[in-house]
């Protein structure tokens, strides 16, 4: 792959885990666990955990991918 497919693979990759992240993030039950769970600032904090969690899964996929790669090339 050329370096800009791989740099739009990643940004893609990433982006989808955020929403991904966030679709599960909607079945916690914020109320349990903030007081003020319809504020502006528990929603910035929700949006803030479910980029944080979503980079982190992105990240690992892409990790995983590249360190597959590099088994192939060791087999081969």
């Amino acid at each position: 792959m050329t370096t800009g497919v791989e740099g739009l693979f990643s940004i893609t990759l990433i982006i989808l885990s955020i929403i991904f992240v966030w679709i599960l993030m909607s079945e916690v039950r914020w109320d349990k666990i903030l007081k003020k769970h319809t504020s502006i600032k528990s929603r910035m904090l929700q949006v803030v955990i479910a980029i944080v969690i979503g980079y982190l899964l992105g990240s690992f996929i892409l990790q995983y991918w590249g360190y597959s790669t590099m088994l192939q090339q060791f087999i081969e």
